[in-house]
């Protein structure tokens, strides 16, 4: 990894270095082999040792929101991964057990455990748990977002045009390139003692023909429109740029256009680089590339600032107080239509944008990012008690969305409730928080071929 991103790196312990006969990366967060921050620094520190490098990763079945829609999805990028490791030398251990457990006991021989980050609070708490157990240093590479965290702010930002004047100047340096290296102790055949998780090791493939009685959630189940993967992704970006990132600045907001990247759910996971993508996007030299990168760092970044400086990212209590205050002045007026949680999820309503916009969800594991502001807007309109109304939107974004139990996903049902917004003209049920409506659909955009796209 280049010097001048040392920012990536954090040391989350203070053990001395062990004796161990490799190098543990305990991979949760970016599940890649190519362009992987965390799995080229691990390299590095192998080769340094001359060591062996052993990438693990722990398996829980009952991942907090997470339903068979979303195993698949990771089963499939891990078949992908096992392999493309395999051909740089590098053995992969898939292990059905408590995640920071798995990382616990493989790092008893582990000279030092390199991880990746993730945002969420189980993901935190993980690491920190992990990080005291461990007998040998813990180092955590970011690389799930172009500039970190902490570099691109210290503190929670008010909205995207803050974090911009932040974010901007650091742009160039951490758009660099992630080098490639060679293992040079190829790990394949290494026996690995795995203590109480002998009986627990699972090969990729086995997983995806045994998912169904793992104990998953198993509704909703798979997607067909997406594969999991970095080469999906990768193939899906690319059919990106050459048919609609020219257009992007200009089309990317109408639904009945779906001038996207679909990019959302493989960042999740982490089975592509955000950095790649930006890359890519940038060296396209297409009149859509600057708003591709703002969305995707900007925007994408605001989220992770969101759920890093704000302990209540996933709650009611983490909007703005103004927007609490007047939702809760708001809270008894009258609404035009009621329904309920099961109504929704069945795109039962009297909206036609709305039940379109379900419905691509129900299919597709995704849905246009203007129809999603849409979406969560119509759920606060239609539940008396706006808490309520906010903790439904959010169990079905990340019950359905392949993209669910994300940060950018928690911002964006918060943003439908005020988050990173600011107070607009008074109105009955939504108060100062903006509005939308129908009629907006229909005057932007051709709404009813999205509609009809979707009709069921």
């Amino acid at each position: 990894m280049p010097d001048k991103q040392i920012e990536r790196i954090q040391i989350l312990n203070s053990r001395p270095e062990g004796h161990g006969r490799y190098i543990l990366y305990w991979m949760q967060q970016s599940l890649r082999s190519r362009h992987n921050h965390a799995l080229e620094y691990a390299i590095s520190c192998a080769n340094r040792r001359g060591v062996a490098l052993v990438v693990c990763f722990g398996l829980t079945t009952d991942f907090p929101g997470a339903r068979l829609r979303h195993y698949h999805f990771l089963f499939e990028a891990l078949v992908e991964l096992e392999m493309e490791l395999a051909s740089r030398g590098i053995r992969l251990v898939v292990v059905e057990g408590s995640p920071p457990e798995v990382a616990i006991e493989l790092g008893k021989e582990a000279r030092l455990v390199v991880t990746d980050r993730g945002y969420l609070r189980i993901q935190r708490e993980w690491r920190t748990k992990v990080a005291a157990s461990l007998t040998c240093p813990l180092h955590q590479v970011e690389g799930d977002v172009v500039v970190p965290v902490e570099s691109a702010s210290t503190k929670e930002e008010y909205n995207a045009a803050n974090l911009r004047k932040k974010i901007t100047p650091l742009l160039e340096r951490f758009l660099a390139p992630v080098p490639e290296l060679k293992l040079e102790t190829p790990s394949r055949e290494l026996t690995l003692h795995l203590g109480a998780f002998a009986h627990s090791l699972h090969r990729p493939a086995e997983l995806v023909s045994r998912e169904n009685s793992l104990g998953i959630h198993p509704e909703p189940g798979p997607v067909t429109y997406y594969a999991g993967g970095t080469s999906a992704a990768e193939r899906l970006f690319h059919e990106f740029l050459d048919t609609k990132l020219e257009r992007y600045d200009e089309d990317r907001s109408d639904p009945s256009l779906n001038c996207v990247s679909r990019m959302s759910a493989y960042l999740h996971f982490g089975m592509i680089s955000p950095v790649y993508l930006a890359r890519e996007a940038r060296a396209s030299g297409l009149a859509g590339a600057g708003a591709y990168v703002e969305e995707l760092v900007i925007r994408r970044e605001l989220s992770m600032n969101y759920a890093f400086y704000n302990a209540h990212y996933d709650r009611y209590e983490g909007l703005p107080t103004w927007a609490r205050t007047t939702l809760e002045e708001h809270r008894g007026d009258t609404r035009r239509a009621i329904y309920t949680e099961n109504q929704l999820q069945n795109a039962e309503t009297g909206d036609p944008y709305w039940n379109a916009a379900q419905r691509e969800l129900l299919e597709t594991g995704a849905m246009h990012g203007y129809m999603r502001m849409y979406w969560g807007k119509k759920i606060l309109e239609w539940r008396p008690d706006p808490q309520e109304a906010f903790e439904i939107a959010l169990r079905l974004n990340d019950t359905f969305q392949l993209d669910g139990r994300d940060p950018n996903g928690y911002t964006g049902v918060a943003w439908c409730f005020g988050k990173h917004d600011r107070p607009w003209p008074e109105r009955d049920v939504f108060g100062k928080v903006r509005y939308m409506n129908a009629a907006g659909l229909e005057r932007k955009f051709k709404i009813k071929d999205y509609a009809a796209r979707w009709s069921g």
